[in-house]
C-alpha cells in the first residue's frame, strides 16, 4: 500500500472512534435560571450544548426542574412550542415547579391532542396520549421524556413507533432516575432514540449476542469500561451534588429499614407426580404457575400480616403494593375509608386526584401497583413507610417502588415491609442480589463522571482501542496463515499472484470479530463498512491473476422495525451492495450462485417468520434467506478470446459432463458442514462428539500423535472428561467391546455460554467445488478474511496452497490447528 493510501487507512481507522455529537447550542451559566441548584445548573449547559442527551439522576435530585429549563431555553432558541411527556400523576408536580420558576413556565397547559395548541409555548402531556397519536411532534422545538423507562412496559412496537415518530424533533432528552446498568436494551433504545448510535450497531461494538436467540444480551466483559466511558459522553449518572464536586448539604438521604416478613400457613398435601412421595413442604414458586398458585393461597394470610404492621404503626400513612387485583379489593376492604386505591381501569382524572391528594397528605393509606404509580410521584412530604404485599422477580418495579418515599427531600428514616411466604424464599434472595449489583454499577458510572466531569472529550481518549499490531504467521508445505489486517497484509503480495480469491466478507455492524478498530465488523453502518472495503478490494484486484475469480460468499441482512421505520421487518440488500463495490473497482460480475438456508433455523435467530404471526396476517411474512455466491472475474489482458491469462483447464477424464451441468446450474445446495473452532467444539455435547469420532475412526487408519492431539485441544477448552474415556480406540474385531461409555451426568449448558457465530459461514463442500472450479492444482488460493482457515485447508487438501489472513488471534490459532493436520493425508480434525 501507497503510504498516502496507508495514511488514508489509518485515518479511517481513527474515525471509527465514536463519541456522541454536539448538535445543541451554548448557553452562559447567568442565562440559566436562579432557581436551580449548581449541579442543576451544570447539567442543563452541558445537555443544552449537546442537543440530545438523557439525564439520570437519582431520586430527588431535581429533574423536574432542569427539565423546565432545558424547555424553557429550547423555547426561546426555536420560537417553538416545546413538549414535556410524563406518567400520569406526575404532571402536577411539572405545574408546581412551573409556578416556582414563573417566567411563562407558570402557564404550563395540559393537552390530549395538538389540536389544543394555542398561542402558549409550554405544554404537557402523558405517555398514553402519544401511545395512541394523538401527539403529533413536528410542532415542537424541544421534547423532554420524564421517567422514561416506563416505555418498557409498552409493546416493542409502540416503542419503535414512539421513537421513530419523535426523532423529527430536533432538541430531544430523556430524563430517568439512575436506570439500572444491567438492563441493557433500555439503554441502548435512548441512545437510538436520541440519535447517538443506531442500535444495532451498539449491540455489535459492545455486546455478545446469541446467534440462535434474539435479544438475549450480554455485556462483553472487556467493553464494559469502555460502554461505560461512551455512555458518560450522552448522558450523566449523578447520585448526589458532590458527584460534581458540590456540596452534599440538604441532599443527605436518611436511614432505611428493611423488615422481611415471613407468612407460613398450613399446605394441602402435596404429592409429586414423578416419585409419588407426598410432603407438607412448600413447592418452591420457580414456574409461572407455581407463583400463581403461591400468591392465590397465601392471599389471605398476606393481608393478616399486612393489617399487624399497620396496627403496630396506627399514626402513619403508608404505601401499599400489590400485583393482583384481588390483593386490592382485599386491602380496600380491611383498611375502608382511609385507604384509596389507584388502578389501572379507574378513570384518568380520578386516578391523578388520588396520587396528588395522598402525596399532601389528605388521606393516610395508598392501595396501588407498582408498574401503576411506581415512576415519577413523590410521596416522601408525608409518607415514609411502605408494604409489599408480595414479591416477584421484577427488581426494577420494586426499586422505582421503593424511591417515591427514600429520595431526597424525605426527613424520617423510611421502614420497607416486604411480606413473602416460606415457598418464596428464593425469590427474596434474587430480589436482594439485584439491588447489591445495581449499587455496585451504578458507583462504576458514577466514578466515571466523579474522575472526568462533564467533559465529554476527554472520554474520546479513553476509548480508543488499541489498533492492530504483532503481525503473525504460521507456514506449511501447502499452507500459509498470517494474523494481521488484510488491508495491511495484501499490499505485501506480489501482483497478479493469485490463482483464486474466496472468501465470506463480514458485515460492518452485525459482529466484532477482532477487538481492535482493524476489525470490518466495527463500522457504523454499511456505508461506513465498504469505504473501508474500498481499501481492500483494489488489493483483492491487483494480486490476483487476469481472468480469475474472487468468489464472495454473502448474505442479505434483515433489517428490522426499529432500523427502518415501517414497524416490520425488511431486507437490506448487502449481495447488491457487495456487488457494486466490486464493480466499481473494476471487477465484472459473471454469476450470482445461490445456496439454500435452513429456515426454520433463521426463523429461530431473527423471529420473523413465525407461523403464529403468518396466520394472523399472511402479509407480514417474506420468505427465508439464501446465501449467494458472487463470481467476480478480473479482466484478461487479452479481451479478443476472453480466456484467462493462465486458463483454469479442466482434463475431460477428471472433469465430467455431469458435473458440469450441475456446477454450471445456478443453485447449489450443501450438506452445510464446517469446519469448527474451539468454541464450537465446546458448544457440541459429548454423545456427538463420540458418534463423530466412531464415525471418524472407521473411515480413516489409525493415527496415535493425532488421537492425542485432538485429546489435548478437548483438554485446553475444558471438554476431555476425567471421569470417563471419551474418544476410545475403537476395535474392529466384534469381540472388543469399545462402545461403553460410563458416562453419568454431562451439563451441556454451561459449555454454551459465550460463542460467537459467523452468520453466513462457509461450507466445506461449497468450497471444494469453488476450488475444483476456478484453480489448478499447485496454484494460489486466497482468503482474505480466513477465519478459522476452511478455504486454506481445503486448498492445501486439493493439492493447492492455501493462503489465509486472519485478524482475530483466536480464529487463527483454531485455523493453525487444521492447517497443521492438513500435512498428513489423513485429515482427523475435519470431521470437528
Amino acid at each position: 500500500m501507497e503510504n498516502d493510501n496507508l495514511k488514508n487507512y489509518l485515518n479511517f481507522l481513527q474515525s471509527k472512534i465514536k463519541i456522541a455529537e454536539k448538535t445543541g447550542f451554548d448557553i452562559k451559566p447567568k442565562e440559566v435560571h436562579p432557581i436551580l441548584f449548581p449541579h442543576q445548573k451544570d447539567q442543563v449547559i452541558w445537555a443544552l450544548k449537546g442537543g440530545c442527551r438523557a439525564l439520570f439522576n437519582s431520586f430527588g435530585l431535581g429533574k423536574t426542574m432542569m427539565q423546565l429549563e432545558l424547555m424553557r431555553q429550547c423555547s426561546i432558541k426555536t420560537q417553538k412550542p416545546v413538549l414535556i411527556v410524563c406518567p400520569l400523576g406526575v404532571r402536577h408536580e411539572f405545574v408546581r415547579h412551573g409556578k416556582k420558576m414563573e417566567r411563562g413556565l407558570e402557564n404550563i397547559k395540559y393537552i390530549t391532542n395538538t389540536s389544543q395548541l394555542d398561542e402558549n409555548l409550554y405544554y404537557i402531556t402523558n405517555y398514553e396520549r402519544i401511545r395512541k397519536g394523538d401527539i403529533d411532534p413536528t410542532l415542537f422545538g424541544a421534547v423532554t421524556f420524564d421517567e422514561a423507562s416506563i416505555l418498557r412496559g409498552l409493546a416493542t412496537e409502540t416503542v419503535d413507533v414512539i421513537m421513530s415518530t419523535f426523532k423529527s424533533i430536533p432538541y430531544r432528552f430523556v430524563c430517568t432516575a439512575t436506570p439500572s446498568p444491567n438492563r441493557f436494551l433500555e439503554l441502548t433504545h435512548y441512545a437510538e432514540y436520541l440519535g447517538i448510535m443506531d442500535r444495532g450497531l451498539c449491540l455489535t461494538t459492545f455486546f455478545q449476542r446469541d446467534s440462535t436467540t434474539s435479544g438475549n444480551l450480554t455485556l462483553l466483559e472487556r467493553r464494559k469500561k469502555e460502554f461505560w466511558y461512551w455512555m458518560s459522553s450522552w448522558a450523566t449518572f449523578i447520585t448526589k451534588p458532590s458527584d460534581l464536586d458540590y456540596d452534599d448539604s440538604g441532599y443527605d438521604l436518611p436511614p432505611i429499614k428493611i423488615h422481611h416478613k415471613l407468612v407460613k400457613f398450613d399446605r394441602d398435601l402435596v404429592i409429586d407426580k414423578f416419585n409419588g412421595q407426598t410432603s407438607f413442604v412448600p413447592k418452591k414458586s420457580d414456574s409461572l404457575v407455581d407463583a400463581a398458585r403461591e400468591k392465590r393461597d397465601s392471599l389471605s394470610f398476606r393481608i393478616e400480616a399486612m393489617k399487624d404492621i399497620i396496627a403496630e404503626n396506627p399514626d402513619d400513612n403508608f404505601i401499599i403494593w400489590h400485583h393482583r387485583e384481588k390483593e386490592r379489593e382485599l386491602i380496600q376492604k380491611e383498611l375502608g375509608k382511609d385507604c384509596r386505591s389507584v388502578y389501572g381501569s379507574q378513570n384518568y382524572d380520578e386516578r391523578e386526584t388520588n396520587l396528588l391528594e395522598f402525596s399532601e397528605g389528605k388521606y393516610k393509606y395508598l392501595s396501588t401497583k407498582p408498574e401503576i404509580a411506581g415512576s415519577g410521584c413523590n410521596f416522601q412530604y408525608h409518607c415514609h413507610k411502605a408494604i409489599f404485599l408480595g414479591i416477584d422477580y421484577k427488581f426494577n418495579d420494586f426499586i422505582q417502588a421503593v424511591h417515591r418515599i427514600y429520595r431526597f427531600m424525605q426527613e424520617k428514616e423510611v421502614e420497607i415491609w416486604v411480606i413473602f411466604t416460606d415457598a418464596e424464599d428464593d425469590i427474596l434472595k434474587k430480589l436482594e442480589l439485584k439491588w447489591h449489583n445495581h449499587t455496585t454499577l451504578q458507583n462504576e458510572m458514577t466514578d466515571i463522571i466523579k474522575q472526568h466531569g462533564l467533559n465529554a472529550d476527554i472520554y474520546k481518549t479513553q476509548l480508543q482501542r488499541e489498533f492492530f499490531e504483532n503481525r503473525k504467521e504460521f507456514k506449511g508445505n501447502n499452507f500459509h496463515a498470517i494474523n494481521n489486517d488484510s488491508t495491511f497484509e495484501l499490499p505485501r503480495m506480489e501482483s497478479n499472484s493469485i490463482g483464486l480469491v474466496h472468501t465470506s466478507i463480514p458485515f460492518g455492524n452485525h459482529y466484532e470479530y477482532s477487538e481492535n478498530f482493524n476489525c470490518f465488523g466495527h463500522n457504523s453502518s454499511n456505508e461506513e463498512f465498504f469505504k473501508q472495503m474500498d481499501f481492500l478490494i483494489p488489493e483483492i484486484y491487483r494480486v490476483l491473476q487476469p481472468g480469475r475469480i474472487a468468489a464472495i460468499h454473502v448474505k442479505d441482512r434483515i433489517r428490522y422495525s426499529y432500523q427502518n421505520g415501517y414497524g416490520f421487518t425488511d431486507i437490506m440488500p448487502f449481495s447488491g451492495d457487495t456487488e457494486r463495490a466490486f464493480i466499481k473497482h473494476g471487477f465484472a460480475l459473471i454469476s450470482r450462485i445461490t445456496i439454500t438456508t435452513d429456515v426454520v433455523r433463521e426463523n429461530n435467530q431473527t423471529y420473523r417468520l413465525g407461523y403464529t404471526e403468518m396466520c394472523k396476517d399472511g402479509t407480514k411474512m417474506g420468505a427465508g434467506l439464501p446465501e449467494y455466491l458472487l463470481l467476480f472475474r478480473k479482466p484478461p489482458s487479452d479481451k479478443s478470446n476472453a480466456y484467462a491469462d493462465i486458463p483454469v483447464v479442466k482434463e475431460k477424464e477428471e472433469h465430467s459432463v455431469g458435473r458440469w451441468q450441475i456446477d454450471a446450474h445456478d443453485y447449489w445446495k450443501s450438506s452445510g458442514n464446517t469446519l469448527f473452532d474451539s468454541a464450537s467444539l465446546k458448544k457440541m455435547e459429548m454423545p456427538e462428539i463420540i458418534k463423530r469420532w466412531d464415525i471418524l475412526q472407521e473411515n480413516v487408519p489409525y493415527n496415535y500423535g493425532k488421537h492425542v492431539e485432538l485429546n489435548d485441544l478437548m483438554d485446553s477448552i475444558g471438554k476431555l472428561p476425567r471421569t470417563f474415556m471419551a474418544l476410545q480406540p475403537k476395535s474392529n474385531n466384534e469381540e472388543v467391546w469399545d462402545d461403553v461409555t460410563r458416562m453419568i451426568t454431562l451439563n451441556s449448558d454451561q459449555s454454551r455460554k459465550n460463542l460467537v457465530k459467523h452468520i453466513c459461514p462457509l461450507q466445506i463442500d461449497i468450497v471444494a467445488r469453488v476450488i475444483e472450479r476456478y484453480s489448478m492444482k499447485g496454484e494460489l488460493v486466497l482468503d482474505p478474511f480466513g477465519g478459522i482457515m476452511t478455504v486454506p485447508v481445503v486448498s492445501a487438501e486439493m493439492g493447492r496452497y492455501g493462503i489465509g489472513v486472519e485478524l482475530n488471534e483466536r480464529y487463527w490459532v483454531d485455523g493453525c490447528s487444521h492447517l497443521k493436520l492438513t500435512e498428513s493425508k489423513n485429515n482427523q480434525l475435519t470431521l470437528f
